[in-house]
């Protein structure tokens, strides 16, 4: 390796270099399906602003797919700061397009899936040649791109009948970034027919040229037909449930006009599960808040059902889980500015998500419940047998475990439910955080152990001599499994928690505390680690209070650190908000957080943000040769030495 480090050392990226450099980060590359998708996805967007009604894709038999639609048709102008049409710079600059304009009236896309302005310019970038057609102001506009590099300017190629507006893209993947060079047909057409289920009355149609064939989508009822096709031999327990909710004219103090969720759910007893949820027309794969919001709204609509009817045996406690374990859903969000984990979209991360769709979806099903009291019955059941099921499971485990727990540490505060696979405990770095955190978890599965002070550096401590530390003997005890070493044949069945989490503030102490523990679990319990059972997680070290702007309300926003403050106050100056307008506090800690707001951030498992600590037996060696330089007693010159080669690469945080 080159030794050379200078200022020829560092590389700027302009233009779609990035793409073509790091792919990955922008899209999948198992086949080019989602940078065709990128595509489908703006017409998709004209088409949900109420601008087109049909959308043509045609698989070619040379291997490129072509998108039309009948939307406004891209502005063929010239950019006033790009100095080229709008059409080249939309292929060609990332982070551009008309997406980033949410104020209301003005803004071309109010509730679009775009939100990076990265989609069509990827698909260039990874193209061998893309052509652009658009249909508009009386015109046909041609421009075609070659490895991502427009060959001439924009040019108007012919004249057009001026109601005639839309844009055709037609995109010949370049196979060499991809696994698989081909598009894959039948992920194309699931993808298809469910932006027909999103849009009731547009018209989706897929034209395979080798073979001549012709496939349309239409779906006059939505998501109910769409579920009731996937469930056709399913034997419901009760009808489709479907509906949909927005935000009324005027917003309210959380949410703005327009926004909120259309859906269909429905219970079964037996067989396969049917779930997909949208946003903005974006398939979120993984799921995400939205999800979770659902799950809250049917939870807390069948909870009350079943107390106002007196159907709860004694004894017996309802969860989530048990209500939400056997529904097959259909959900489509609608949100001003979603967040999603990752440039392909497929989890939301929005945390205002989950209660909006649990406030929208909610009402409307305990108003059905019990309008329909034999149906909502029918429901009660299947959630209550569920959870006495889960119940005689747990009580099981705690019975063949129970007289081998040692005695919990006084100071720990246990999860109600004794359910390993799914109770989770937080260390917790001193007793006002404790304190918060006592009160903002989760009680059912959801188990505190405050530490006092920094705790010892175990590094070099032997085994023998391991709980003499309080804080550690605390610690062990409350996990049920002894200390071990990576090649110990160690029974974890008696581990209590199935996630651990190091909760310490967002600071140099925190990091600090943090450190520590992740010795204490790598010298002494490296197993768990081994098996992702540690995770550190990750409390915001800002707060920024941002003020009502237009139809937009008063909103919180959370920072993890300088550089997402910084990223924070870049959108907002983009949306437009007044410089200044917009306070920023320092949480100095964990204490100094409410219950709701630790709950929201750091501990709700819908929300909340957390690194899984992981290790294998291949990289253990060379992980502990590190750990022995950063923690051993002995170690000290290696560590200044270490630290004078890392130094520039570390931000003080005084």
């Amino acid at each position: 390796m080159s030794s050379t480090y200078d200022e020829s050392s560092f590389k700027v990226l302009r233009g779609l270099e990035p793409v073509r450099q790091r792919p990955g980060m922008y899209t999948t590359l198992d086949n080019p399906n989602h940078i065709i998708t990128e595509v489908v996805d703006n017409a998709c967007d004209e088409a949900l602003a109420g601008y087109s009604r049909t959308i043509a894709v045609t698989a070619h038999s040379d291997g490129s797919i072509s998108v039309q639609d009948e939307g406004r048709g891209i502005p063929v102008g010239i950019h006033p700061e790009e100095g080229v049409s709008v059409v080249e710079v939309a292929f060609t600059v990332l982070h551009s397009g008309g997406k980033f304009d949410k104020e209301s009236g003005g803004g071309a896309y109010r509730f679009a899936g775009g939100l990076h302005g990265v989609g069509v310019a990827v698909t260039n970038a990874l193209s061998s040649a893309v052509e652009v057609t658009v249909y508009r102001d009386g015109g046909e506009h041609h421009l075609r791109f070659e490895q991502g590099i427009a060959t001439s300017p924009l040019a108007r190629v012919a004249a057009c009948a001026k109601r005639k507006t839309g844009t055709l893209v037609r995109a010949w993947p370049d196979p060499k970034y991809f696994d698989s060079p081909a598009i894959n047909l039948a992920q194309l057409e699931r993808a298809l027919r469910a932006k027909a289920v999103l849009l009731p009355g547009v018209t989706i149609t897929l034209y395979i040229e080798k073979t001549r064939e012709t496939k349309s989508w239409s779906y006059p009822d939505g998501l109910r037909g769409y579920l009731a096709e996937a469930l056709i031999d399913a034997e419901l327990a009760a009808p489709i449930f479907s509906g949909e909710r927005y935000i009324p004219r005027g917003g309210d103090d959380s949410f703005v006009e327009g926004e909120g969720a259309a859906w269909a759910f429905a219970w079964a007893e037996e067989g396969a599960i049917t779930r997909e949820s949208y946003v903005n027309l974006i398939p979120t794969w993984s799921g995400g808040t939205h999800d979770a919001g659902l799950r809250d709204g049917v939870y807390n609509a069948v909870k009350s059902f079943i107390d106002l009817h007196g159907m709860l045996p004694k004894g017996v406690k309802l969860a989530s889980d048990d209500v939400f374990c056997r529904v097959s859903f259909v959900l489509s969000a609608k949100l001003l500015d979603p967040s999603f984990q990752g440039q392909t979209k497929e989890k939301l991360v929005s945390r205002n998500a989950l209660k909006l769709v649990s406030g929208m979806v909610s009402d409307p099903l305990l108003l059905w419940l019990n309008e329909h009291i034999e149906y909502g019955k029918k429901i009660a059941e299947i959630s209550i047998k569920q959870a006495q099921s889960r119940m005689k499971s747990t009580q099981k485990i705690e019975k063949k475990k129970g007289s081998a727990v040692a005695v919990l540490p006084g100071k720990l505060t246990d999860a109600a439910e004794y359910n390993p696979a799914r109770n989770e405990l937080f260390l917790v770095e001193g007793d006002s955080a404790g304190g918060s955190a006592k009160q903002g978890r989760n009680k059912e599965f959801q188990a505190i152990l405050p530490l006092r002070g920094k705790v010892l550096n175990t590094f070099e401590v032997d085994r023998d001599r391991l709980f003499s530390n309080t804080e550690v003997h605390d610690i062990a005890v409350a996990i049920g499994v002894d200390p071990h070493g990576m090649d110990d044949k160690t029974d974890l069945s008696g581990l209590r928690y199935h996630s651990i989490y190091i909760m310490a503030d967002a600071d140099v102490d925190g990091s600090h505390i943090a450190t520590l523990l992740l010795t204490l679990f790598f010298r002494h319990f490296p197993k768990l680690i081994a098996a992702g059972n540690i995770y550190l997680a990750q409390p915001p070290l800002f707060r920024i209070d941002v003020p009502a702007q237009g139809k937009k309300p008063l909103r919180k926003l959370y920072a993890l650190n300088t550089d997402e403050l910084a990223s924070i106050e870049d959108r907002m100056r983009k949306e437009k908000v007044r410089e200044g307008s917009w306070s920023i506090s320092r949480f100095k800690g964990l204490g100094e957080m409410n219950p709701l707001q630790l709950w929201e951030t750091t501990m709700c498992p819908d929300t909340r943000r957390a690194l899984c600590v992981q290790l294998d037996a291949a990289s253990f060696l060379a992980a502990e040769q590190t750990m022995n330089m950063l923690m051993a007693k002995k170690e000290s010159g290696s560590r200044r030495e270490w630290l004078e080669f890392h130094g520039n690469e570390v931000t003080g945080d005084v």
